[in-house]
């Protein structure tokens, strides 16, 4: 599947919320610091649960992406995606999943989400998409 230059940048930006919230929560708890690597088992499984689900509610259509009617489609997405990126998280460290873990990450990732794509929204209705 190829992906057209307004996906491309859908996904970039989605992305790129995705590591701003993960390290947003490692600075809370005073860890980014001394994190390393340890970022990675918190935004690898919060970026697959999030690539896994969005497709499938066309989050990355950029025609709805372009249409203030479907601002809620990215966010729910990440509501939804929250439970699948914590288990997957669980599963890999080997961990119990603790419910205000999905309930935070997966509340502030979806606003930072829908932050994010009301501007993409505003952006290609303000400078038009001939992009694709």
């Amino acid at each position: 599947m190829k992906l057209t230059k307004s996906q491309t940048i859908l996904i970039a930006g989605d992305v790129l919320v995705l590591i701003v919230i993960t390290l947003v929560g490692f600075q809370f708890h005073k860890t980014l610091g001394s994190a390393g690597t340890r970022i990675l088992t918190t935004l690898l499984p919060w970026l697959a649960g999030w690539l896994l689900l969005f497709p499938h509610l066309r989050a990355f259509d950029t025609a709805r992406a372009r249409d203030a009617r479907q601002l809620w489609r990215p966010f729910w997405a990440m509501v939804l995606a929250a439970p699948m990126a914590a288990f997957l998280r669980g599963a890999w460290l080997g961990t119990s999943i603790f419910p205000q873990f999905i309930v935070i990450m997966g509340g502030y990732s979806a606003l930072a989400i829908l932050v994010w794509r009301i501007l993409y929204w505003f952006g290609a209705s303000r400078w038009g998409s001939s992009s694709g």
